[in-house]
């Protein structure tokens, strides 16, 4: 069975939606999956007046774990049209993985989240997929066998680079079926293709 983790920085809750239905469509496609994120690096002072969402149930992960896994998948918020610094941080982390070659050939797939539907959301999914391919892994996409990318009779995010979804100005819109849907095909394609490779 294959093993797969589910890697995010979320500071309102939106990633964190995308990143269960993302290990929920891991699960569909057969593989064990956990759920991490990354270390905050905001102070927690300055955290809670920002409103963060600071009860997030998954465990804070190590870089030292990405190698036992045989697929990761990376969600982060967007920054100014890349990804957070906080999960550039912990990518940063991954040095002596990168030295050994340790995720060679493994599978990468990246989804994101931006305020608004031109906040940059495929460049963001870039910035993680670089990351991924510096890193020797495979990606996968989320291709246009998910209906939801060309939906036209409704806001949604989406891309053939990965899943996103729309949060808003103000963060209070919540990820929608169609996002959610997108997510789950995702993770269920990394899932069969991890399958694919590694048994």
């Amino acid at each position: 069975m294959a093993k797969v983790l589910v890697l995010y920085y979320s500071a309102y809750g939106h990633i964190e939606a995308l990143a269960y239905a993302m290990a929920d469509g891991a699960r569909k496609g057969g593989a064990q999956v956990d759920v991490r994120r990354v270390p905050e690096t905001v102070p927690e002072e300055v955290a809670h007046k920002a409103h963060f969402k600071l009860d997030q149930a998954a465990p804070v992960a190590d870089s030292a774990e990405l190698e036992h896994y045989d697929a990761i998948i990376v969600g982060t918020g967007t920054r100014y049209g890349r990804m957070s610094s906080q999960m550039a941080a912990f990518l940063d982390r991954t040095g002596s993985l990168w030295a050994r070659g340790a995720l060679n050939g493994k599978v990468g797939a990246a989804f994101a989240s931006t305020a608004t539907q031109h906040g940059g959301q495929e460049t963001t999914l870039f910035s993680i997929i670089t990351n991924l391919l510096h890193l020797g892994m495979v990606i996968v996409g989320l291709p246009y066998s998910h209906p939801g990318l060309s939906v036209l009779t409704e806001v949604a995010g989406g891309a053939p680079y990965g899943a996103t979804t729309i949060a808003g100005g103000d963060g209070s819109r919540q990820p929608s079926e169609v996002e959610l849907a997108g997510a789950r095909h995702q993770g269920e394609l990394v899932a069969v293709t991890a399958t694919r490779l590694f048994g």
